[in-house]
């Protein structure tokens, strides 16, 4: 397997040029998988993109720690300790770098490890189109000179993927023209390949699953603010019907003050000091159990309430 790392700022394409190569792959036979990272997701933050392909499958998901060839879309990124661009970065690691120093430069003034080559392709765009917008097809098409893709793959990869993006056929056809240019200047450095790190299918586990209960708030003491009860708050309120409930805690999952907790039996039972009246839990009972009785300035902590006909006990 091979795993690729793409490294740039927001607008420069580091997402469609791992797009571009996972297709390019893909359609020369490879198996393929491309996820990017946006972090602040806003122009000029750095951003990166994780390619892996592989003759089988590719069980290893997430970013790539340990890539064999890292893309550089700018090199002021190296020095950049945000975009962490070296991470992970051993002596086999081929690195790939947009810049207009050559290689041994980078590595004398920056200390690169790996195997290093350079291209000016931000100098090559400018040059082909006028103005440097996005690099995504250039560097998707380097990146697949240094793994060995085909001009043909390539080339199909890079219609598919901007014609996805609506771009103008001219503009496709300079990207084609200025990303192969780029593809035949690259000096490609062989990038080693590297064994998938899951070579055994993981085990399954069943979950285990928790009552509604275990870790929800509720509430069982007034707390500091004892005079405080938001129950004063109410015009209705939720009242019982024991008969009809069925012990499916959803009032208890929905009430928003955590003011209804579960008797023994699985009857819920509310805490008029702190419920509010919203009635959610009347809207969400299934079973109508819940009702919702106009509230009274008097105490009626045993007052019987007639609802259809059923006797529900008040208080």
């Amino acid at each position: 397997m091979f795993a690729i790392r793409f490294h740039g700022r927001g607008g420069q394409g580091a997402k469609t040029a791992g797009r571009i190569l996972g297709t390019a792959a893909f359609l020369g036979g490879w198996t393929a998988q491309d996820s990017p990272l946006y972090g602040a997701e806003r122009r000029g933050a750095p951003v990166s993109a994780y390619t892996r392909i592989a003759r089988g499958p590719i069980r290893e998901r997430g970013v790539i720690t340990r890539p064999d060839l890292v893309v550089v879309a700018d090199d002021t990124l190296i020095r950049d300790p945000v975009a962490r661009v070296l991470d992970g970065v051993h002596q086999n690691t081929v690195l790939f770098v947009n810049t207009a120093s050559s290689s041994e430069q980078l590595r004398t003034h920056d200390a690169l490890p790996g195997r290093i080559s350079t291209l000016d392709v931000t100098g090559l765009v400018l040059k082909a189109m006028g103005k440097v917008g996005s690099l995504s097809a250039p560097l998707g098409a380097v990146a697949g000179r240094m793994l060995g893709l085909t001009r043909r793959s390539l080339t199909q990869a890079l219609t598919q993927e901007l014609e996805d993006l609506r771009l103008p056929a001219a503009v496709i056809e300079a990207n084609h023209a200025v990303a192969l240019s780029c593809y035949e200047a690259v000096t490609p450095v062989p990038v080693a390949e590297t064994v998938d790190a899951i070579s055994e299918p993981a085990r399954l586990w069943s979950p285990v699953y928790e009552p509604p209960t275990k870790g929800t708030a509720m509430i069982s003491a007034s707390g500091n603010t004892p005079l405080r009860k938001t129950g004063d708050w109410r015009t209705l309120r939720p009242v019982l019907v024991p008969k009809k409930c069925n012990g499916c805690f959803l009032c208890f999952a929905y009430c928003p003050e955590a003011a209804i907790s579960m008797a023994d039996g699985d009857k819920p039972v509310i805490d008029y000091d702190h419920c509010k009246g919203c009635m959610l839990c009347v809207e969400e009972c299934p079973t109508a159990a819940l009702v919702a009785v106009r509230e009274t300035s008097a105490p009626q902590a045993e007052a019987q309430v007639k609802v259809k006909g059923e006797t529900a006990k008040q208080g």
